[in-house]
């Protein structure tokens, strides 16, 4: 259950191109921004029951396409496991991304109840055909993966290129760092219809408010990580966990839902900051 937990919260660092149509269809600026994410149980599934969750997620992003974006994450989180146990989680990430998606630099840190820390430190380039990762942390390791793997930020912008394309469906192969920072995944975006942003919103909140946000579009998006290396048994393989959230053109999310297949959490978007934005020189 934590590593679940672990596993998906890294990869939020949005949660988030290196194709010419994909660049173009991007046509809105990743909006700098600090967002407060509050953190409640939904609901609880299968034998690892979870009574009460609560937490905080606090998301930071900030650059441009031409200095590359920077992302600041912290998760803090406390689960009721059942007989009165609590897992608090405290995990912290950052993340600077080549506008063009050709470098990925990357740190992540983690601990769980008064355990030692993990932490995992890399960095990984773009190459020709493939991509090489070099890490320092959690041990010093080199090794290459399929160049047509992407980085988180080219993630968010390629689903946006997607959604104004009018698909409902895209598949991605994605490297964030995560885990002992050699797991890659293989993920699928369901992207539903666009919400303009003239709709009524029948649950408002900062974003949903805010003068620079109020006219651009967001769609409803689900995005399920299958774990690369493994295999399905007896039928389909499930995902190793799923994040839902409504996305806006200029890559800020709201309404987020974590599916951790033994339990869901929910992320009321809680606070949102716009920071100032700086132009390509």
């Amino acid at each position: 259950m934590d590593r679940a937990l672990r596993i998906s919260i890294a990869s939020l660092a949005f949660v988030a191109v290196v194709c010419g149509p994909a660049k173009a269809a991007a046509a809105v600026p990743f909006l700098p921004h600090q967002a407060l994410y509050d953190l409640s149980l939904v609901k609880s599934r299968g034998s690892n029951a979870v009574n009460s969750a609560r937490g905080r997620i606090l998301y930071n992003f900030s650059g441009n396409v031409c200095e590359g974006y920077t992302s600041e994450f912290r998760q803090v989180s406390e689960l009721e496991v059942g007989e009165g146990k609590i897992m608090l989680s405290d995990l912290q990430s950052s993340s600077w991304e080549d506008g063009q998606g050709k470098s990925y630099r990357f740190k992540v840190d983690a601990r769980t109840n008064n355990g030692d820390p993990t932490s995992v430190d890399g960095m990984a380039e773009r190459n020709g055909d493939h991509i090489t990762v070099k890490l320092k942390q959690p041990e010093t390791k080199t090794f290459t993966l399929d160049g047509s793997t992407v980085f988180p930020t080219e993630q968010i912008q390629r689903i946006i290129a997607a959604a104004k394309e009018g698909k409902s469906l895209l598949e991605l192969t994605v490297y964030d760092g995560s885990d002992n920072g050699e797991k890659v995944y293989n993920t699928l975006t369901v992207i539903g219809q666009p919400i303009p942003g003239t709709k009524e919103v029948n649950s408002p909140d900062p974003s949903t408010t805010n003068e620079q946000m109020k006219s651009l579009t967001r769609w409803p998006v689900t995005v399920s990580y299958y774990d690369r290396d493994a295999k399905a048994k007896e039928g389909e393989q499930t995902p190793v966990y799923a994040m839902s959230f409504e996305l806006y053109e200029n890559g800020v999310s709201r309404k987020l839902v974590l599916d951790y297949n033994d339990f869901v959490i929910a992320g009321a978007l809680g606070k949102f900051d716009v920071k100032d934005m700086k132009s390509c020189k």
